[in-house]
């Protein structure tokens, strides 16, 4: 039997996400969403996303995309989405109340990137 403490899956360190056009979702993230880029890596392009790191990778046939939605956490969901809305970002879902908890609402949006991968925006509104 193997010791619990042995494997903990408690934190993310790094998440991929496949891309079509790289040069147009390096963009996106960074100059759109106003991610902090790090690196590149061949064709690959990292940004810090606090304390995970968020890989673009192109995609290859036998990878399919879109199954994936990251959710970012915001301070402000209406001046987020007005902010993404002015650099021309399309919402299929306006900030939205998702679930009153016993000390926040939690709301919502989301968007698609340049790729097509669905993105969410969260805010904890606290009551």
């Amino acid at each position: 039997m193997i010791s619990p403490t042995v494997v903990n899956f408690d934190k993310i360190g790094q998440i991929a996400i496949t891309v079509d056009d790289l040069p147009r979702a390096r963009a996106f993230y960074q100059d759109t969403l106003g991610l902090k880029f790090l690196f590149d890596a061949g064709q690959l392009a990292f940004f810090k996303c606090g304390e995970i790191r968020l890989m673009l990778s192109p995609s290859e046939k036998s990878e399919p995309r879109g199954g994936t939605i990251l959710y970012y956490k915001v301070d402000d969901i209406d001046a987020t989405h007005a902010a993404l809305k002015q650099r021309g970002v399309e919402f299929f879902q306006d900030p939205h109340l998702i679930a009153k908890m016993p000390d926040h609402d939690l709301w919502m949006a989301f968007l698609k990137d340049t790729e097509g991968n669905t993105i969410g925006i969260m805010c904890e509104v606290r009551s």
